[in-house]
């Protein structure tokens, strides 16, 4: 599997990565991304089978991200791993077409529980 991290964060896109190794992903191919925009860039060249993207990142967010991988007819997978879990937010994500929300603070069960089922 070949996934992107994109999150503004270093520390956070290192904390997914762990979280991913320790739900048992640790053969995953990972690419980091620094905001939305590097992050679409890298999925448009890369074709990875999953990007793991925050929310609120700086010159391109979370959900224009999304949008800019449907805009450009890629099928690319997104799930969002970030902070803003309302309802609200969940349901955007959703309508967008994201495959999950992951809400901070996440454990590997949380990741395990919505990351399996997909891969399935």
């Amino acid at each position: 599997m070949r996934v992107i991290v994109a999150d503004d964060s270093k520390v956070m896109r290192q904390i997914v990565i762990r979280t991913l190794r320790q739900a048992g992903y640790g053969d995953w191919e990972v690419t980091e991304a620094s905001n939305g925009a590097e992050a679409l860039e890298l999925a448009l060249a890369q074709q990875p089978d999953l990007v793991l993207s925050d929310w609120n990142m700086p010159e391109m967010t979370g959900i224009e991200l999304l949008r800019g991988l449907n805009a450009s007819g890629s099928e690319v997978p997104l799930g969002f791993v970030t902070s803003e879990g309302s309802p609200q937010m969940r349901e955007l994500a959703e309508s967008e077409g994201a495959l999950f929300l992951i809400a901070k603070p996440f454990t590997p069960d949380a990741f395990r529980s919505t990351i399996d089922p997909l891969l399935a």
